[in-house]
């Protein structure tokens, strides 16, 4: 992890002429200049640290690019240039955590979205034939209801229907078939 300067108070007055070697390392280190270059060198290995923490080019781009923009703002507190880029790699890695709780965060927030709604004419012409059905239906025999309840509703096979009503797998398929050729007569007759 980088070492970070805390922000001096104020600054000695400078005699005209003078020079002091540790304030010309840290500001030759710290210059835009200096992160022009790391810039350019480093920023597609940045890029592939924040493809391996996220999932989407233009999600990595942003990510490096606003952390050369914090490292810029924050440039006079690296003491030591050489790592400025361990600084850079630190807020790469820090944003892109941030970007993801972001995600998180939204898609548990995101209101599920609500189904396709039929129109108003599509959802009475439903109730008719719903209606209708529950009609034709009533008028099967006992067992033929049942049958065609248990395997079409209630999604049994034919051999859950035969041990759930205690009856055959023929009387199943025998009281299937009858049972759907009555109700198309029915609802054949009623529309």
């Amino acid at each position: 992890m980088p070492v970070i300067a805390p922000m001096p108070a104020a600054r000695p007055a400078r005699i005209p002429g003078q020079r002091d070697g540790a304030d010309d390392a840290v500001a030759a280190g710290t210059t835009v200049d200096h992160l022009t270059e790391t810039y350019r060198a480093h920023y597609r290995s940045l890029l592939g640290l924040a493809a391996l923490l996220l999932d989407d080019t233009a999600s990595c781009e942003d990510v490096v690019q606003e952390a050369f923009i914090r490292v810029h703002s924050a440039r006079k507190r690296v003491r030591d240039p050489e790592k400025t880029l361990a600084y850079l790699r630190q807020t790469v890695v820090n944003l892109s955590r941030s970007a993801l709780r972001r995600r998180i965060l939204g898609l548990k927030l995101l209101s599920k979205p609500m189904p396709d709604m039929a129109s108003a004419e599509e959802g009475a012409y439903d109730q008719l034939e719903r209606d209708s059905l529950i009609k034709a239906m009533k008028g099967l025999q006992r067992r033929q209801r049942e049958v065609l309840v248990l395997r079409y509703f209630a999604d049994m096979t034919e051999a859950q229907v035969a041990e759930t009503l205690g009856i055959s797998l023929g009387s199943v398929k025998a009281y299937g078939s009858r049972g759907i050729a009555a109700l198309r007569v029915s609802m054949e007759a009623s529309a």
